[in-house]
């Protein structure tokens, strides 16, 4: 277990401005957490208590949310993996296990394909190839594309309850939802046209890092097949389902999610030392 994370801020060399947590041995390897669509950082804050002290997790918010710049354009998957190199780079991080969810497993495919010098593997949580022709997206897409400001706490509440199937503590649903309500309509609509228009990435089977997919089978946005297909499309990802699970294991049940990755985190130190 660990105390509370160090929150800093990071200026990328374009003046954008990106809010991260960091916990954990600063020796230890780098863990990159990636939230999902309208989330932030603190969408980890359960999963950063959680994981064990010897790995040195960083939880960033994306451009567009929490408390990150929010550019008048670039929210494409490209944009957004654009910005983790320059964090990684920056921070001098290497080669690190990469942990996304949502939205931020979309940034984290993006990020292998265009960075694979940075990724020593992927953790993706409630997962997708793409989300254009999802029925689930489109329904949310028609009502962002008529939000007005200020969104209303209503709409937010309902759309965070919607992806759990397990209860969380009521007090950091209410979190989540504070955090939401800090987009704009704008980035609302920015952030998921974006991940609705890149469509499933031409490269995607040419990821090398080793994969890991971890996904609730009550996921109201991602269906087994869809799951099923990214890991037939990314060569050796291995799949771990969370029976009951929604579509956020991490905030369901942290403490497994943890300990998932940092199984996975020490086969790849194990592989690392045997090939030295």
């Amino acid at each position: 277990m660990r105390g509370d994370p160090l929150v800093n801020t990071l200026e990328l060399p374009d003046g954008l401005r990106l809010p991260y947590a960091e916990s954990g041995d600063p020796d230890g390897m780098p863990v990159l957490l990636l939230h999902g669509y309208t989330d932030s950082w603190r969408s980890f804050a359960p999963l950063l208590a959680a994981l064990p002290p010897h790995l040195r997790a960083i939880a960033l918010s994306q451009r567009g949310h929490g408390e990150a710049s929010r550019p008048a354009s670039g929210y494409a998957p490209g944009d957004y993996a654009a910005d983790l190199a320059g964090l990684v780079r920056a921070l001098g991080l290497g080669p690190a296990l990469v942990v996304g969810h949502c939205l931020g497993a979309q940034v984290a495919q993006r990020f292998a394909l265009d960075h694979p010098g940075l990724v020593r593997g992927l953790v993706l949580i409630g997962a997708y190839r793409a989300l254009r022709g999802n029925p689930v997206a489109q329904a949310l897409w028609e009502e962002v594309a008529i939000l007005a400001d200020p969104v209303a706490p209503g709409f937010a509440r309902e759309f965070q309850a919607g992806t759990l199937a397990r209860p969380v503590p009521p007090a950091f649903l209410d979190t989540v939802v504070r955090e939401s309500l800090k987009l704009p309509a704008r980035v609302w609509r920015a952030a998921l046209a974006g991940a609705l228009a890149a469509g499933i990435p031409p490269g995607l089977g040419q990821i090398r890092a080793p994969t890991l997919l971890l996904w609730g089978d009550r996921d109201a946005l991602i269906p087994q097949a869809e799951q099923e297909a990214l890991a037939a499309a990314i060569p050796g990802a291995r799949r771990i389902t969370h029976p009951g699970g929604g579509h956020a294991p991490h905030w369901e049940d942290p403490a497994r999610v943890a300990a998932e990755i940092a199984g996975f985190a020490a086969s790849l130190a194990r592989e690392a030392a045997t090939a030295a």
